[in-house]
């Protein structure tokens, strides 16, 4: 297995106001898996089976990333990195104030 991270984060939207951050090849495989199956399609069949190539190390690292950018991206999950750092940081800067 290829256990490099992706050359940047991903940010998706889990629910309303929850933001994951996906910064590897098991992290998009785990989410992938987790991915409700009355909501599958094409598009997390080829994502899902891009990551797992990967994994095996028959197709790059960056393939699988950009395979998973366009499953979020179809589901309309996808977030912008900008805002999704601005919103990490405010949550860390609150819980070191408590």
């Amino acid at each position: 297995m290829k256990v490099e991270p992706f050359r940047s984060p991903i940010f998706v939207k889990r629910a309303t106001y929850i933001v994951q951050e996906i910064t590897s090849l098991a992290d998009a495989i785990d989410f992938l898996d987790e991915w409700p199956e009355d909501r599958r399609d094409l598009i997390h069949a080829t994502a899902l089976r891009v990551c797992y190539d990967a994994y095996d190390g028959r197709k790059p690292i960056s393939a699988a990333r950009d395979a998973f950018c366009d499953f979020a991206h179809r589901f309309g999950i996808l977030e912008d990195p900008t805002s999704a750092m601005q919103w990490i940081a405010a949550c860390k800067l609150a819980d070191q104030k408590v």
